[in-house]
């Protein structure tokens, strides 16, 4: 397995991978991670599927520590001067605490983490360095490759200049919105570009301990869209604003020393220019070739939906490669990638749109007179916070777009009548309907149910389940060489958070694939969810 792009997303693919006895080579063509801010948020998703790797703690120490308030404000004059609005959201402690006292499946089952791609990147780097059976090459780039009916032959330059040639079963292009992959299997990005803004990296040591209202946004109501984003070491900053190319590190400096509101020594690491955009791919898979990440998808960090909906993308194709690789998968596990992926990929795509034109909409109610005393000024205010109150939550508030995801249609899915929960909603709402996350509950013991399933095919049978039919199941995944695995599952509270169903089949990737009070034929359901047929179970 070749994947192409070392950003958070191949290396994820890499890791799932690797820990699932898959080989694979990694390449990317600069010489080490980058340094720049791309994205500064792992969601809970993200957060969940990392302690099924055994790295979250490891991501957390790297990242803002946990007492940190993750806060929102949006602010006239300087992050010294008292808050417009102020959007409170917990710290990972506060998150921590609360997710241990409440056991309604509402909630996930591990919070959110800030942490900057400058920092995940080697992070991530090291996990895939020591996993056995992954190779990771930096300084190594694709400049070409073809497929045939048995694999795929890459041509890659290594550090000095030599052509070298790689031959694999399946080929991965993690590598990002330029993607080489994608441009040579010809697949379009479709879409629209929105604002241009200048993004700026600082370092300043003393800013974060003299800040008044503590937190991770600081949006500025002001003609220049200025946002400026507490990095994970809180002594770095990045700011975005609206200006002019031509003296731009100048402006962005200005920008900077306004926002912050005294006079304090920092240092100027970056300044560049990057464009709003929302797009999707037309394919996600080219025969033997997938895309995922931002190859796959851009959108605008508004929702930091980008990284976090391309990890989910490596997780998805990381099990069915496994599932092919290990001989138990059929030939509809691979298509059903795209099935089920790329729907998900135009959900963040909307889900960020949304989130892009709330932030247009208070940004316009902004007037020249806001920062005076005056009536007016004062008038222009009460405006301006009343229109940002509720449309900046569009940005921060979607946890039923980080967890609510849902894959239907899909054939590796036991499909029900009707259509099912909203997956639309920014609200989370837990469901067992076939193709949900399995809601996150604790059993009556403490653990987490989440804690107790593998990558394997898990039947959970509840209290009053039928379990004598798990027997028939378990031989019908054997007979196909699936891992399969039944749990009985003691919980009070899944009874009611898993809606009354005693059976419930879940898939390695934690995705229902199947619930009931009977089980139906078993060849037939497990023949399904392992891609050897479609249809109905």
């Amino acid at each position: 397995m070749l994947i192409v792009g070392g950003g958070p997303v191949g290396l994820t693919l890499a890791i799932e991978l690797g820990q699932q006895g898959v080989r694979c080579l990694l390449i990317d063509k600069r010489e080490a991670p980058g340094r720049l801010p791309k994205m500064e948020r792992c969601n809970p998703r993200t957060m969940e599927n990392f302690r099924r790797m055994g790295i979250a703690d490891e991501v957390r120490r790297a990242g803002l520590p946990e007492w940190v308030p993750m806060d929102v404000f949006i602010c006239i004059g300087s992050v010294l001067d008292p808050p417009l609005v102020h959007h409170r959201y917990p710290s990972v402690k506060e998150y921590k605490e609360k997710i241990l006292a409440v056991n309604d499946g509402s909630l996930p089952l591990e919070p959110y983490q800030l942490i900057s791609q400058y920092t995940l990147e080697p992070v991530l780097r090291r996990i895939a360095e020591a996993t056995p059976g992954v190779s990771v090459r930096f300084g190594h780039e694709l400049v070409g490759f073809h497929q045939d009916d048995d694999g795929v032959t890459a041509d890659v330059v290594d550090p000095a200049g030599r052509k070298l040639e790689v031959r694999c079963r399946f080929l991965a292009g993690c590598d990002g919105g330029a993607s080489v992959v994608r441009q040579e299997l010809g697949i379009e990005l479709q879409g629209e570009t929105r604002r241009r803004l200048c993004q700026a990296l600082f370092r300043c040591d003393a800013l974060f301990d003299l800040l008044p209202h503590k937190g991770r946004h600081y949006h500025m109501a002001d003609d220049k869209w200025s946002f400026m984003i507490v990095q994970d070491d809180t002594r770095h900053f990045s700011l975005h604003a609206t200006v002019d190319e031509q003296g731009s590190t100048e402006a962005m400096q200005r920008i900077f020393e306004s926002i912050i509101g005294r006079p304090l020594d920092y240092e100027t690491l970056y300044v560049g220019f990057w464009t709003q955009r929302l797009m999707l791919a037309d394919r996600y898979r080219e025969g033997r070739v997938f895309l995922a990440g931002d190859s796959a998808h851009l959108v605008i960090p508004t929702g930091g939906l980008g990284m976090n909906t391309g990890a989910a993308d490596a997780t998805d194709l990381a099990w069915k490669l496994a599932g092919v690789l290990h001989g138990w998968g059929g030939p509809g596990l691979l298509d059903a990638y795209e099935l089920e992926r790329r729907p998900v990929g135009a959900r963040a795509v909307r889900a960020s749109r949304r989130a892009a034109v709330g932030r247009e909409r208070w940004r316009a109610a902004w007037r020249p007179e806001v920062a005076d005393d005056t009536p007016e000024g004062r008038r222009a205010r009460a405006e301006l916070a009343r229109v940002a109150e509720e449309e900046q939550r569009w940005s921060n508030d979607l946890l039923g777009i980080e967890l609510g995801y849902r894959y239907t249609p899909s054939p590796l899915v036991a499909s029900e009548p009707g259509e099912g929960p909203d997956d639309e909603s920014f609200c989370y709402a837990p469901t067992t309907w076939p193709g949900a996350r399995l809601p996150h509950v604790w059993l009556d013991e403490g653990d987490a149910l989440h804690d107790h399933l593998g990558r394997c095919f898990t039947l959970l049978a509840l209290r009053g389940a039928p379990t004598a039919e798990a027997d028939g199941l378990a031989a019908a995944f054997r007979r196909l060489g699936a891992p399969f695995a039944t749990y009985h599952v003691r919980s009070k509270a899944a009874e009611t958070v898993y809606e009354g169903y005693p059976l419930l089949l879940v898939r390695p990737d934690l995705h229902v694939a199947w619930r009931g009070h009977e089980l139906p034929d078993p060849d037939t359901l497990a023949a399904r969810v392992t891609g050897r047929v479609a249809g109905d179970a």
